[in-house]
């Protein structure tokens, strides 16, 4: 097993001590849900996402201005076979000044390549630090998952590529036929529309079986009442895939999109209805999409 643990970095123009309280304000970057308090030695807190995601910390190492470690005591997904991954794992901010600038290096120490969960971890770390704490240091205002980002966990009996290939190349048989464009590898642009709704994302990442990113980049929702028809433009389309034995696991994200969207509960129960094709198409290979010139119920 390699030990290439999770890590990344972030340098901002605030103090070491404004990097330092933010870090420690865990509930304004992270989930305004946590339980129990996150700023002094020995402090132990609850972090949990609906059936998704549980896991308990306590703060190991606290040095003013320059580290924090928490050790993660007791963890629980709901979509891995490990369903303990994290457990014994630690997640460490060391925080030194470069020049006029402060530079925090966030490490999740032990979480690897490996684990089942790593990419969809990577993923969710990657949003909170680099975006979430990020905002949190210099604006005062973080990105915690108050209004949680809409996501969807499907688990289908198929190869793993199989699933990928429905991700990048069948779009039309389970989301909309009325789609232009590549959509297989980084950098290829598609469109795709339903009925006056139109959508155009662009691929940023397409990891073979393992993870597809797709980036709104224009969008027009014709919802008559909607103040903000292009409300999905910046958010991102999240697809991380595992294999456990001979099960696929496609856990989905969209990134960004919350109750806080005017447009949330129609899209929302357009995405329920979407991705239950998804299955179906993955299970049966036929899915119901949005059908061009077909009589549908407008679902976007």
């Amino acid at each position: 097993m390699t030990t290439s643990d999770f890590s990344t970095v972030l340098l901002v123009d605030q103090t070491s001590k404004e990097v330092f309280d933010a870090i420690n304000h865990v509930r304004a970057w992270w989930s305004v849900e946590i339980q129990g308090s996150t700023d002094k030695l020995n402090d132990e807190f609850f972090y949990h996402y609906k059936d998704v995601h549980h896991c308990k910390m306590k703060l190991i190492e606290i040095v003013p201005d320059k580290k924090v470690a928490w050790l993660v005591m007791d963890n629980y997904f709901n979509f891995t076979k490990d369903k303990s991954e994290w457990k014994g794992t630690k997640i460490i901010f060391d925080i030194t000044e470069q020049n006029s600038k402060t530079q925090i290096r966030f490490t999740h120490e032990g979480l690897v390549p490996e684990y089942e969960c790593y990419d969809i971890c990577l993923n969710a770390w990657t949003g909170y630090i680099q975006k979430s704490l990020k905002d949190l240091i210099a604006t005062g205002k973080g990105k915690p998952n108050a209004n949680s980002d809409y996501q969807k966990i499907i688990i289908v009996n198929k190869p793993v590529n199989g699933v990928y290939k429905a991700i990048t190349e069948h779009i039309s048989e389970w989301w909309s036929n009325d789609l232009t464009g590549n959509s297989a590898v980084k950098g290829d642009r598609f469109n795709i529309a339903f009925g006056e709704t139109r959508k155009t994302f662009e691929i940023v990442e397409a990891i073979p079986n393992k993870l597809v990113v797709w980036n709104c980049v224009k969008s027009y929702i014709d919802m008559p009442d909607l103040k903000n028809k292009a409300e999905w433009e910046g958010t991102k389309l999240i697809w991380a895939f595992n294999v456990t034995d001979r099960a696929t696991t496609l856990f989905f994200l969209h990134e960004g999109f919350n109750q806080s969207f005017e447009c949330y509960s129609v899209c929302a129960s357009g995405w329920d209805s979407f991705l239950a094709s998804l299955a179906v198409y993955l299970d049966t290979g036929k899915g119901s999409p949005y059908l061009k010139n077909a009589f549908q119920r407008d679902l976007v």
